[in-house]
């Protein structure tokens, strides 16, 4: 195909620079490479992006900006795509020079100057777009109970303090009589009942971005369920965590923090619906099962405690909803919200009386197939002959 970009051999950045002047005042990062991938030429919104000079980047390889986990599959397909299939354009997260990430829509093609073949790279940050997108869709879905939280937070904990504060000097300085001793105590639980609600609130609307990280199923799992179960063996409580297909080393790409809250809110409420109802010893349990399936990690609930009526299960997921006297509502609301955040997804099944299983499924990668896998064989070794 024709271009206009000079005849150049291994020292065509200097003609470059000299013929195409407009390069640098693009506000586009525009980088020029061999079929090796090379760098031979680099505008100067490059330094701009990647916080190289252009003498740092030049005659190095284009590696250079990518994480070494995207160095097996993801550097490998763009080339051969960009050699073979007509290009590539999509997005990544590639590698600044301080060693920080930064989001990029990143378009790859190439051309062929007296039967040499060269490729060009153009990367546009998007990170700051992409932030902006989802901050406003957010915004519209959490709009008002996130003002709703700041008011109350503001307008409401502050007294709630001094009622509490003021009730404990009460109970100091006079001696009420019994039924005075449980007016007095019923009144300072529901400040802290008060206090725990706005808490919860602000939890769910303020809860961050989750930050991915390649994390030991099993480990998360194990943690939650070594928290509580010194605690619930003397209420004669078991809780049995079954691998399943699960290899002893699988891992996902979740956020460790808010996969062991979300795990943690589920549990406690199946230990709470065991402690309702009387039975045997083999109703006091609660079983978590861990499956592997091809592309996501299931983990599953169970447990033969009160359950939930049918009337009942179409609004669990909402705030606020709860069946139990003096429940705030907010846990399954929190847990959709984590796992809708990791890709995933939740089911509930129960029954009145017989019990309750909570499913879960988180996408073990949700790196896009192109940055953990080969496109074609070929990908290998771009400049094997089709």
């Amino acid at each position: 195909m024709g271009s206009s970009f000079p005849v150049i051999r291994h020292s065509m950045s200097e003609p470059l620079k000299s013929r195409h002047l407009l390069l640098d005042f693009v506000k586009v990062a525009f980088l020029l490479t061999d079929t090796h991938s090379k760098i031979l030429y680099a505008n100067r919104f490059s330094e701009h992006l990647f916080g190289y000079t252009r003498e740092e980047m030049e005659g190095q390889r284009l590696r250079l900006l990518f994480f070494e986990e995207d160095l097996k599959f993801f550097l490998p397909n763009i080339v051969y795509l960009a050699i073979y299939k007509g290009g590539f354009e999509g997005d990544g997260l590639l590698r600044q020079r301080d060693g920080k990430g930064i989001f990029v829509h990143l378009s790859a093609t190439s051309f062929q100057e007296e039967g040499e073949t060269f490729l060009t790279f153009s990367f546009q940050e998007i990170q700051r777009l992409k932030r902006l997108e989802r901050e406003k869709i957010e915004w519209k879905h959490w709009a008002s109970l996130g003002m709703m939280v700041e008011e109350i937070a503001h307008q409401v904990r502050n007294p709630i303090a001094s009622i509490g504060g003021y009730l404990q000097r009460l109970k100091k300085v006079s001696s009420p009589s019994s039924r005075g001793e449980t007016y007095l105590d019923r009144i300072l639980q529901e400040t802290k009942r008060l206090e725990e609600i706005v808490r919860r609130m602000e939890e769910l609307v303020k809860m961050p971005r989750p930050n991915f990280q390649k994390e030991r199923v099993l480990e998360i799992v194990e943690r939650v369920v070594q928290e509580v179960s010194q605690t619930e063996k003397a209420r004669a409580l078991s809780i049995r965590l079954e691998e399943g297909t699960l290899a002893g080393e699988e891992f996902f790409y979740v956020d460790r923090a808010l996969i062991h809250r979300a795990l943690a809110r589920i549990l406690a409420n199946s230990i709470e619906s065991v402690h309702q109802v009387k039975g045997t010893r083999e109703r006091k349990k609660i079983t978590i099962s861990v499956a592997s399936h091809e592309e996501a990690i299931e983990i599953v609930v169970s447990d033969r405690g009160e359950g939930i009526a049918k009337r009942d299960l179409g609004h669990i997921f909402e705030p606020f909803f709860s069946t139990k006297p003096g429940q705030i509502g907010l846990g399954l609301t929190f847990v959709k919200k984590v796992v809708e955040e990791h890709g995933g997804n939740i089911w509930v099944k129960s029954r009145r009386r017989r019990g309750t299983e909570v499913r879960i499924t988180i996408p073990k990668d949700r790196r896009r197939p192109i940055r953990r896998q080969w496109v074609s064989p070929e990908a290998q070794n771009p400049l094997t002959p089709l």
